[in-house]
């Protein structure tokens, strides 16, 4: 798997390490079952502070993508293809949309010229 983790970003570094996590499930680079890395020692390998590891597993865990056993680190509890919080808020983003009188093709250029 691929840890993409860029120092210089904007993003939290902890938000950059969930995210290679979710694009690793969803790829199916990453299976049900399948162990991550140590804290220390992805910590070590990205550079970054092990809190920080942590605190991107902790996240994980909370939005159901990853249990954690005592002795046996964190493993892939979910291959939930979309973070559950992305589908609310593109469920809102449809619902104001229409309020305003925007379909389909508008909000798609929407967000083509946003990414």
């Amino acid at each position: 798997m691929r840890w993409l983790i860029d120092h210089s970003s904007r993003e939290l570094l902890q938000h950059q390490i969930a995210r290679c996590v979710r694009q690793g499930v969803v790829s199916g680079e990453l299976k049900v079952g399948e162990q991550l890395p140590p804290a220390a020692e992805l910590a070590s390998a990205l550079s970054v502070d092990r809190n920080t590891v942590l605190t991107a597993y902790r996240q994980l865990r909370d939005d159901g993508l990853l249990e954690f056993r005592r002795g046996r680190g964190a493993r892939v509890a979910s291959t939930m293809t979309e973070p559950a919080p992305v589908a609310e808020a593109a469920q809102e983003l449809v619902t104001v949309a229409r309020r305003y009188g925007l379909g389909r093709s508008d909000l798609i250029r929407l967000i083509e010229q946003l990414t």
